[in-house]
């Protein structure tokens, strides 16, 4: 056990790994099993979120509520929906890989716009990192064609270069979720019912499943989870909570693997654990400019 970090704070982070793994399964399930289309996915996780924590916006507007509804929706609705486009042809565990660029392209925005001074074993970790994930898209396998793992890894992009600009805001992780599922409605509805079709019969023909897969997504993971790993922060070290979320993508491999019949050739393989070793690398050296969170940010 990581000294100064209790068992129960352990089980939280359990719990925390879990849901973020079965939540790229359920998706999977979601956008293939059930047919919905993605962008109409996102729109119902996004409204469920909105409907839990709607009591929050109405305790007033944020400062510069235009930067926190645009960058909400980046690391929201924006990364959502690209990644539930390459769910529809890629493989859980693949797109669990591709999600662990998040941390080296979070790490490169910093330098960029923040400043960030890296050092040779930061930028090992980093170039660790994205040769595994690109190891992962551009190899022949059957985890999927690399055009559904490229939509994945553009979300991972938009939310990572959004989420350099999230220290700028004054405004609590939970509350950014309600604002962020507003600015999520205000463009995947349009968008929804401009660019897909099928929505409503996906939906009447299995409405409990798909219940199901929303009220997860957006109430066990968005809310409770994530509320849970903030609040880890409000008591713990980061140094303590953040390479525990490097179980995530193990749980997702094994969910994908067990759940979907997902095929784990050696590009996987090999590029996950350069992508794992050279995210442990990341997480673990100190960082100036970006909270330690950002590094492994979960979906909120």
């Amino acid at each position: 056990m990581p000294k100064g970090l209790p068992l129960s704070a352990l089980g939280i982070m359990l719990f925390c790994n879990v849901a973020w793994a079965l939540n790229v399964v359920v998706s999977k399930i979601a956008v293939t099993t059930l047919g919905l289309p993605p962008l109409f996915y996102t729109v119902l996780r996004s409204a469920t979120v909105l409907a839990v924590l709607f009591p929050l916006l109405l305790r007033g507007r944020p400062e510069r509520l235009g930067l926190v509804l645009l960058l909400g929706f980046a690391i929201t609705g924006g990364s959502f929906g690209l990644q539930f486009i390459g769910l529809q042809t890629a493989s859980p565990s693949a797109v669990g890989i591709v999600n662990l660029s998040g941390a080296p392209l979070t790490v490169l925005f910093a330098i960029i716009f923040l400043g960030e001074q890296v050092r040779w074993r930061r930028g090992l970790g980093m170039a660790l990192a994205l040769g595994g994930v690109g190891l992962a898209i551009g190899a022949p396998s059957q985890a999927g064609d690399p055009v559904g793992l490229g939509f994945a890894f553009a979300g991972v992009f938009i939310g990572a270069l959004a989420s350099v600009f999230v220290k700028r805001l004054e405004v609590s992780a939970v509350a950014l979720q309600a604002w962020a599922a507003v600015a999520s409605l205000l463009v995947m509805l349009p968008a929804t019912l401009a660019l897909e079709t099928g929505q409503w019969a996906a939906l009447m023909a299995a409405p409990l499943a798909v219940a199901g897969c929303v009220l997860f997504a957006g109430v066990v993971v968005s809310v409770g989870a994530h509320s849970a790993y903030f609040h880890l922060f409000q008591a713990h070290d980061a140094n303590l909570i953040v390479p525990l979320t490097l179980l995530t993508p193990l749980l997702t491999i094994a969910f994908g693997t067990w759940l979907t019949g997902d095929a784990i050739g050696w590009p996987l393989l090999v590029g996950g654990t350069m992508a794992l070793a050279g995210v442990a690398i990341i997480v673990i050296r100190p960082s100036r400019t970006i909270f330690k969170w950002q590094l492994m940010r979960p979906k909120l």
